[in-house]
C-alpha cells in the first residue's frame, strides 16, 4: 500500500472512531436522563451524572496525549475505542446508578483518547499544505455524528428498548477498533523532539491558540442553556421550532468545515482563527437582536458559520504553533487542545446562565464580545517565529 492510500485510510478511521465517539456522547441525550430516572435518580444526580464525563475528559487529555507521543498513536487509540465500547456496554447491562456513573467516567476518558490521538495522527501525516483540509474533513463528519446521534438514540430506544442504542454504538466501536488493528500506520514524516507542556506552554502562539480554543468553547456552550431560554421568553418558541434553529446551525457547520480547512491551509490557521473570533464576536451582536423565528434562524446559522471558521483553524493553527519551536509534540498539544476545549465547556454555560439571569441576553452579548475580541487581539500580537 502507498504512502498516500495509507494515510487516506488512516484518516478514514480516525473520521470513524471520532463519529462513532460524537454518536455514543450524542446518543445518550434523550435516553440516560430516562434511564437514571426509572433508577431512582433525582434532576440533581442526573445533572452529576451527565457533568463526570467533563471530569475524566480533562483528567485523560494531557496525559494520553504525551503518552502518545512516546510510543506511538495506533495502541492508544485502539485502547480508546475499547474504552469506548465497555462503556456503552455498561450503559446498556449495568445496573444502578453507580454502574452508569462508571460507565459516564469511562466513556469522557475515551473521548479524550481519541480526540487527542486522533487528531495528533493526522498532523503526523499531513503537512502545513494539507492538515487543514483533512482537519476539515473530521470536523465535519463529527457534525453530521451531532445531528443523527440524538435522533438515532431516540429511535433505538423506542423500537428496541434502552439497551438497544447502547449496543448498537459499542458493536460500532468495536468494528472501529478491529479496522484499526488491522492497518498499519505510516511513520511520522520526521523524529522530533518531545517537549513538555510547560515548555509549550511557553510559547506564545501556543498560549494564545490556548486562549482562542476556550473563548469559542465557551461562546457555544455559553449559548446551548442561554438561547433557549432568549428564544422562549423574547420570541415565545417553543422546543420544536428552537431544536429546528440549532439542528440548521449544525448543518451549516458540518457543511462548513471542510471549506474552512481549505482556506486555512493556503492562508494559514492562525490568520483565520483570528478573524473568525472577531467575526464570531460581531455575530453573537447581531444574534441577541433577533426579532422573530426566520431571523433567528439566519443569525444562529451565521453564528454557527463563524464558529466553525475558528474551529476548524484553530486545529490546523495548534499544528502549526507546535511546530515552530522545533518540537513535534502534536499528542502533548492537542491534549492541551482538548483541556482547552473542555475549560470553555464547562465555563460557559454557568458563566451565561449567571449573567443572563442578572442582565438578559442583550446586555450579556454586549459583555461576552469584548472579551472574544481582546482574545482575538492577543492573537494577533502572538506571532510565531520562522523556523
Amino acid at each position: 500500500m502507498s504512502l498516500r492510500s495509507s494515510r487516506a485510510v488512516a484518516v478514514a478511521l480516525v473520521m470513524l472512531a471520532t463519529f462513532t465517539d460524537v454518536v455514543a456522547y450524542s446518543v445518550a441525550v434523550p435516553v440516560l436522563p430516562d434511564l437514571s430516572r426509572r433508577m431512582g435518580a433525582s434532576p440533581t444526580m442526573i445533572g452529576l451524572l451527565f457533568a463526570s464525563f467533563g471530569v475524566t475528559l480533562l483528567g485523560v487529555s494531557m496525559p494520553m496525549g504525551a503518552a502518545s507521543d512516546r510510543i506511538g498513536r495506533k495502541a492508544p487509540l485502539l485502547g480508546g475505542l475499547v474504552a469506548l465500547a465497555a462503556a456503552t456496554f455498561l450503559f446498556a447491562f449495568g445496573q444502578g446508578l453507580p454502574w452508569l456513573f462508571a460507565a459516564r467516567l469511562v466513556q469522557g476518558a475515551a473521548d479524550a483518547v481519541t480526540w487527542v490521538v486522533g487528531l495528533a495522527l493526522i498532523a503526523d501525516l499531513y503537512g502545513p499544505a494539507e492538515r487543514g483540509r483533512v482537519m476539515g474533513m473530521v470536523m465535519s463528519g463529527t457534525g453530521f455524528g451531532f445531528m443523527v446521534g440524538p435522533s438515532l438514540g431516540g429511535w433505538l430506544y423506542e423500537i428496541g428498548g434502552m439497551r438497544l442504542p447502547f449496543v448498537m454504538v459499542g458493536a460500532l466501536a468495536l468494528l472501529a477498533a478491529i479496522a484499526f488493528a488491522g492497518i498499519e500506520i505510516p511513520k511520522e514524516r520526521a523524529e522530533r523532539d518531545r517537549v513538555p507542556v510547560a515548555v509549550l506552554l511557553r510559547v506564545p502562539a501556543v498560549a494564545s491558540c490556548v486562549a482562542a480554543v476556550v473563548a469559542v468553547s465557551a461562546t457555544l456552550s455559553m449559548l446551548e442553556p442561554v438561547l433557549p431560554l432568549f428564544l422562549s421568553t423574547r420570541l415565545g418558541l417553543g422546543p420544536a421550532r428552537v431544536g429546528f434553529v440549532f439542528g440548521i446551525g449544525a448543518v451549516v457547520s458540518a457543511a462548513l468545515h471542510p471549506i474552512f480547512g481549505r482556506l486555512a491551509d493556503r492562508w494559514g490557521g492562525r490568520r483565520l482563527t483570528l478573524i473568525g473570533l472577531v467575526l464570531v464576536a460581531c455575530t453573537l451582536l447581531l444574534l441577541s437582536r433577533a426579532w422573530s423565528y426566520p431571523s433567528a434562524i439566519g443569525l444562529f446559522a451565521l453564528q454557527a458559520a463563524m464558529v466553525a471558521s475558528v474551529i476548524t483553524p484553530s486545529l490546523a493553527y495548534m499544528a502549526e504553533a507546535t511546530s515552530h519551536p522545533g518540537a513535534g509534540s502534536f499528542g502533548v498539544a492537542y491534549g492541551l487542545y482538548n483541556v482547552a476545549w473542555g475549560t470553555g465547556l464547562l465555563g460557559g454555560p454557568a458563566l451565561g446562565g449567571f449573567l443572563f439571569e442578572r442582565i438578559g441576553f442583550a446586555r450579556l452579548a454586549l459583555v461576552w464580545s469584548p472579551a472574544v475580541v481582546i482574545v482575538a487581539v492577543l492573537l494577533a500580537r502572538a506571532k510565531p517565529k520562522s523556523g
